[in-house]
């Protein structure tokens, strides 16, 4: 199974990145692509700026990444209670040129945040709003107040109830 994960932030240090490599990891046998959103920069899309220019290739590579990936999880940053500007430029293009991008994917989606409310408002938006778009949503997740819950020196989530919540959503990917 090919997995594609990634936060849905561009920040260096993102702990949705972090998180969805992590919960990736938990997908038994699964071959893992990271993606980067920073890889897909674009300008902010506009009908004007598609009708004078077309859609970039960042936003068909984009989709072709889907395509390739058998399930996808993404990680979403919230900001100011939705999307980050990165990720909804780079869903905005991708969803012009197929608007059912997400193909029929097994998704999992996660948010997390340094504090107690772990990207929820995000995380509800995009659980409500992924179908729409062609996902398959087996699961999503909210990880509240990341730092006291990923042990940055092992990699891992140090909860066990946080952990089994992850791994039950790994399962989910594979049926």
């Amino acid at each position: 199974m090919k997995v594609l994960a990634f936060g849905a932030s561009s920040s260096k240090k993102s702990i949705n990145q972090q998180l969805a490599v992590y919960t990736a990891s938990l997908v038994a046998g699964a071959d893992v692509d990271v993606l980067d959103l920073n890889d897909f920069e674009m300008p902010i899309y506009s009908a004007d700026r598609e009708e004078a220019s077309g859609q970039p290739a960042q936003a068909q590579a984009f989709l072709d990444r889907i395509t390739a990936a058998d399930a996808v999880i993404i990680s979403f940053a919230e900001h100011n209670g939705i999307f980050s500007a990165a990720y909804k430029n780079v869903f905005d293009w991708a969803s012009r040129i197929n608007n059912k991008m997400f193909a029929d994917k097994k998704m999992l989606l996660l948010a997390t945040s340094p504090g107690g409310g772990g990207g929820n408002s995000v995380l509800t938006f995009a659980t409500g709003s992924m179908p729409h778009f062609g996902a398959d949503v087996k699961g999503s997740i909210s990880v509240p107040s990341f730092y006291d819950n990923f042990n940055a020196e092992s990699g891992q989530i140090s909860n066990a109830e946080i952990l089994e919540q992850l791994q039950a959503g790994a399962i989910n990917l594979t049926r």
